[in-house]
């Protein structure tokens, strides 16, 4: 693979960060990649080479490509962390993903800009950021260069991310709008940013298991004029951790020595956050679980996501009292479209049963562990 042709150029809404992506070892046509955002926080983009080669390493080690040959200057620290992830894949992959050769056109002698002392994060609307960006509040004091003064939202991630199902871009803005409201009540700035990174490689389990931590830290360093510390918001606690996009193990890897990664809050289990959550009203009235981008409704109440997080509310005497749901209960029926023992979700369930239990929801309860274990005999 060859990333070629960074440059930067002025949209009529904003400014364009992009790339060219020249496949070597696989047929696929040339891709252009970007990475976009509004004019108000245009002067602080950056066509960073960190970005791309972060962005397009998953996607190269999938495909099977030899090498990633990018220009523009690399930091040896960010080399030394894609060798550990490239060795983390490689486990992870069961010896599929073979690890490359990175080829910079040089390696960076000293760092960039200088400390900014300045932190961010990944927002997604979502029970875990809103409990990173609440938690954080709770630390830091204001001024201290790891309180968050900006939160990012991505188009391009679960909205516009699948080619097929469209951009979306109706929904974006009604979730933003719904952003709008948290990140203003917690004095911090909202930055909407624009990718198509995901769409070098349209596959949903390399996306979820492999590939999405790598595309936040992308945008992370093509805002490194402007911020020196990236959090991302933990998936599993420690206790329940599994290969994810996502990972202690993984993130911060994706560093550089002007840009730091970090992943947050892997001790606080599911059920912590979403009391976190509960208790702060500005987040407990618009968070966004649903991957289902319906078109009325910030949550679409039907969806596994949904209904777990419901459940969860649920299990806690919160999920009447918030308006992100339209549904003030949980019933059993709910759950008959999906299943819950795939893709590492049952440790989200197991930890409600003592709750629901303590609740008198019997049958919430049977439910659950009858999806959890279907085979077992009744």
């Amino acid at each position: 693979m060859r990333i070629k042709d960074l440059h930067v150029n002025e949209t009529g809404e904003g400014r364009k960060a992009s790339a060219t992506v020249v496949w070597e070892d696989t047929d696929r046509p040339e891709k252009e990649i970007f990475i976009e955002t509004p004019k108000k926080h245009a002067a602080d983009l950056r066509a960073d080479p960190h970005a791309f080669l972060v962005g397009c390493l998953i996607p190269a080690l999938h495909f099977g490509e030899r090498r990633i040959a990018v220009e523009g200057e690399i930091c040896p620290g960010l080399m030394d962390g894609l060798t550990s992830v490239m060795a983390l894949m490689r486990i992870w992959s069961e010896g599929k993903m073979a690890p490359l050769v990175i080829e910079p056109g040089k390696i960076s002698e000293k760092t960039g800009a200088g400390k900014k002392n300045r932190a961010g994060m990944l927002y997604s609307g979502g029970i875990d950021s809103i409990a990173t960006l609440r938690a954080n509040m709770l630390r830091y004091p204001k001024n201290h260069p790891g309180a968050v003064k900006d939160c990012f939202f991505i188009h391009g991630f679960d909205i516009g991310g699948v080619v097929a199902r469209g951009m979306k871009y109706y929904v974006f803005e009604r979730a933003l709008a719904a952003m709008e409201n948290v990140t203003a009540a917690a004095g911090v700035n909202t930055i909407p940013v624009y990718t198509n990174i995901r769409h070098l490689c349209d596959d949903r389990d390399l996306w979820l298991n492999r590939f999405f931590g790598a595309v936040l830290a992308a945008v992370a360093h093509s805002f490194s004029s402007r911020l020196d510390l990236f959090y991302i918001a933990s998936s599993y606690d420690i206790e329940n951790l599994a290969p994810c996009g996502s990972h202690p193990l993984l993130d911060p890897w994706y560093s550089s020595f002007d840009m730091s990664v970090m992943h947050k809050d892997a001790h606080l289990k599911r059920i912590d956050k979403l009391r976190m959550v509960a208790d702060w009203e500005p987040g407990f009235q618009n968070f966004r679980v649903c991957l289902a981008n319906v078109e009325d409704r910030l949550n679409c109440g039907k969806c596994e996501k949904c209904v777990r997080t419901m459940t969860g509310l649920a299990a806690i005497g919160a999920l009447h009292k918030t308006t992100a749901f339209v549904e003030n209960d949980v019933t059993p029926e709910m759950f008959e479209s999906f299943k819950i023992n795939i893709r590492h979700r049952e440790p989200f369930y197991r930890e409600l049963l003592p709750l629901l239990e303590e609740r008198g929801r019997k049958d919430l309860v049977q439910t659950i562990r009858s999806k959890l274990h279907p085979y077992a005999p009744v």
